[in-house]
């Protein structure tokens, strides 16, 4: 598939395309409570206990969606609001954002001990298991727009 371009960056290194996509941890923050806690409005990203201010958090939805990270699409429930999804492209942080928390966890005092064990215990399941989700997601998605 062809690669879709996106704003100008100040280089072409790859680590650099990286870091101005995801470097800022709001933006981490927000893709993975999408990941793994399944959030998918403007409400549920407020919840999120490091508490997003709005003004921020609308820019970096704005921004995460520029670079096809997440897509929108309108409520089911109510067409006023949109819904917020991982694409193909979000989704494949997964890896990344695991090797993050092992990476933060075997080096600082962190949290969610439970979480870091289950990534240490099969990292390859576990990844299976954010990967389906996401489908099942998705699927469920794509059957509420056809019905």
């Amino acid at each position: 598939m062809p690669k879709k371009p996106g704003p100008k960056r100040r280089s072409e290194c790859p680590l650099n395309a990286s870091v101005e996509m995801l470097g800022d941890r709001w933006s981490l923050l927000i893709i993975r409570d999408m990941m793994l806690k399944g959030a998918c409005t403007y409400k549920t990203f407020m919840e999120c206990y490091e508490g997003i201010a709005t003004n921020i958090l609308a820019d970096r939805l704005r921004k995460l969606g520029d670079y096809g990270i997440i897509a929108t699409e309108p409520d089911p429930g109510d067409k006023r609001k949109v819904t917020y999804l991982l694409t193909q492209k979000g989704i494949d942080l997964a890896p990344v954002l695991t090797e993050m928390v092992l990476w933060a966890a075997a080096h600082e005092d962190t949290g969610n001990q439970a979480l870091v064990r289950l990534m240490r215990e099969d990292k390859k399941k576990f990844l299976a298991g954010v990967r389906q989700r996401w489908a099942q997601r998705n699927t469920r998605r794509s059957n509420a727009r056809r019905a």
